[in-house]
């Protein structure tokens, strides 16, 4: 399966770059390509101040951009974006395919006091269910927001899915660049998949502090392996995943099927 992120500041109501990316991606037979998290809407903090008609009218001209592209390239994009419906906004990831489109509304946000989206986004506050998973030509995806890579019960909801590669948009910053590897690193590893991390690039300066998004997107392995990585400059990352090699590594370690032993007792 060949796959791409494509590692990108926020680019607004900009299409050029899309459009040029996607092109370059579809001629290296990319099937499934990920943004990170507030590309295609400005940061958090900046959709404060906005307007909900400038946010809707960005989301739909992004909308119509990518189902255009993915069906013009047969490519599947998966695409965070802030979504207004009936004053309410809403961080969802969409995924465009080219005869469908699909949204996952994130079911944790961040909630910190220097950092809270909870208290600004429409989601609910309910119950786990599982994320979105869907298949391209017969190896399976699951897609989570970056902040719901911490908690373990977004991944109890994965266990029997049999998920080949967890996509993972996200938009770090500060000092978490050695925490965020080695979370996703032994997620991969625990959870016998790939993981694909996209994490956007730019920076947003605040009243006092510089909010720097700094890249490092990259592809970890079942057997927790950095596969290769970006740095923190703008650029496309093609990436080429095995079915077979997720499969000898759930056999190798059986973590699954140690768990399944004993729910039968």
């Amino acid at each position: 399966m060949i796959a791409a992120v494509l590692q990108l500041n926020a680019q607004g109501m900009s299409s050029t770059k899309l459009y040029n990316y996607i092109r370059i991606a579809s001629k290296k037979n990319v099937k499934v390509l990920v943004l990170g998290e507030y590309v295609l809407n400005p940061f958090f903090k900046e959709l404060q101040q906005m307007s909900l008609s400038m946010i809707k009218e960005q989301a739909s001209h992004q909308i119509k951009v990518l189902k255009e592209l993915s069906s013009t390239y047969n490519m599947t994009i998966i695409a965070p974006l802030v979504m207004v419906k009936k004053a309410n906004v809403y961080k969802c990831i969409a995924k465009f395919a080219p005869s469908s489109t699909a949204y996952y509304q994130q079911q944790i946000l961040i909630n910190y006091t220097h950092w809270n989206e909870e208290k600004y986004f429409s989601n609910a506050v309910k119950e786990l269910t599982t994320p979105m998973i869907f298949k391209v030509d017969g190896f399976k995806f699951a897609v989570i927001s970056g902040f719901e890579l911490h908690f373990d019960e977004i991944f109890a909801k994965l266990r029997n899915k049999n998920v080949d590669c967890i996509l993972v948009p996200s938009v770090a910053t500060f000092e978490s660049y050695e925490r965020w590897k080695a979370l996703c690193m032994s997620r991969a590893f625990t959870h016998s998949c790939y993981l694909l991390r996209a994490n956007r690039i730019g920076e947003y300066q605040g009243k006092d502090t510089t909010w720097s998004f700094y890249g490092d997107s990259f592809l970890a392995s079942p057997n927790a392996e950095l596969l290769t990585h970006l740095g923190n400059k703008e650029e496309l990352m093609i990436v080429d995943m095995s079915h077979t090699d997720v499969v000898h590594a759930r056999r190798a370690w059986g973590f699954k099927e140690a768990i399944n032993k004993r729910k039968k007792l």
